[in-house]
């Protein structure tokens, strides 16, 4: 009995040792997967990775069991299924593509509200929390959440980085480090601070505007290149010796070697003709 009581006193003595000696390492936030953050970038931050991958494995099916019944011709069938499950990737990405470029427009006009708010006489936590209410409509959601945030914690730091995180956006990231600038130099450089970024944000705006205005004919040129050669394929499958050429192994030779041409001329000519995209370098 006695040796039972020392032990048990020996191991909580061990336990509590422990708990007060041995350092614990913080634990890492968990950083976002691809799909993850090209889901929050297009505004989807709802949607899991999981549900988008079984979309593009249900599209994929679907094209796939529609092609067989037209044309009776499993090759192809197989080969349009394939380039189906990209689809929803890519309705991803486009949209992705036009929430930043409409937040790119609205972000000028929050920050002159909020150098406008400054110049008033409120509080940079304040002048943020008021874009809940009279800032751009597109941006009024996360503000909101701000305000709420903000009123719950009181700390200004980190209810910016889950501004930044609820936003998803790379000119948000730069407005919030701007942000979170003007907070630690205050004074009368704030409000000069505000409209420096606010025309940067312009100037950059208009130059993106301009190149992305010449450059949409190779992403459209890109898409009728691709698309044309197998919407014609669909057209000829109906005839009966198209049918049966393609059930042939050599036919089949011929689909899969054209589908993986097709893809490689579209990623080379998207990739050649695409403007740098600004990531989101702080988070």
């Amino acid at each position: 009995m006695g040796a039972l009581v020392g032990l048990g006193f020996g191991l909580g003595c061990l336990l509590v040792w422990s708990a007060f000696g041995t350092p614990r390492a913080a634990p890492r936030p968990a950083r976002a997967g691809r799909l993850e953050r090209m889901l929050a970038e297009a505004g989807l931050r709802e949607v899991a990775p999981r549900s988008l991958l079984l979309l593009c494995a249900g599209c994929g099916l679907l094209a796939a069991v529609l092609a067989l019944g037209l044309t009776r011709t499993a090759t192809l069938a197989m080969v349009l299924g394939v380039l189906a499950t990209g689809l929803p990737l890519g309705v991803v990405r486009s949209r992705a593509r036009r929430r930043r470029r409409e937040l790119a427009e609205v972000w000028p006009e929050a920050v002159d509200d909020l150098a406008s708010a400054v110049r008033a006489g409120m509080s940079l936590p304040d002048a943020v929390a008021a874009l809940a209410v009279r800032g751009p409509e597109p941006l009024r959601p996360a503000f909101d959440a701000f305000a709420l945030d903000y009123q719950v914690s009181g700390r200004f730091g980190d209810c910016l980085d889950r501004l930044a995180d609820r936003l998803a956006d790379p000119v948000g990231d730069r407005v919030v480090e701007g942000l979170r600038v003007a907070r630690e130099v205050g004074g009368g450089e704030l409000g000069r601070l505000l409209r420096n970024l606010s025309g940067y944000l312009r100037d950059d705006l208009r130059i993106r505007s301009e190149l992305e205005a010449r450059q949409s004919w190779a992403v459209n040129g890109a898409r009728v290149a691709v698309g044309a050669p197998w919407v014609v394929l669909l057209v000829m499958s109906t005839q009966r010796e198209v049918i049966e050429r393609y059930q042939s192994p050599a036919g089949a030779l011929v689909l899969a070697v054209g589908a993986g041409l097709c893809v490689l001329a579209y990623r080379l000519m998207i990739r050649l003709g695409r403007l740098p995209v600004e990531r989101r370098a702080l988070r």
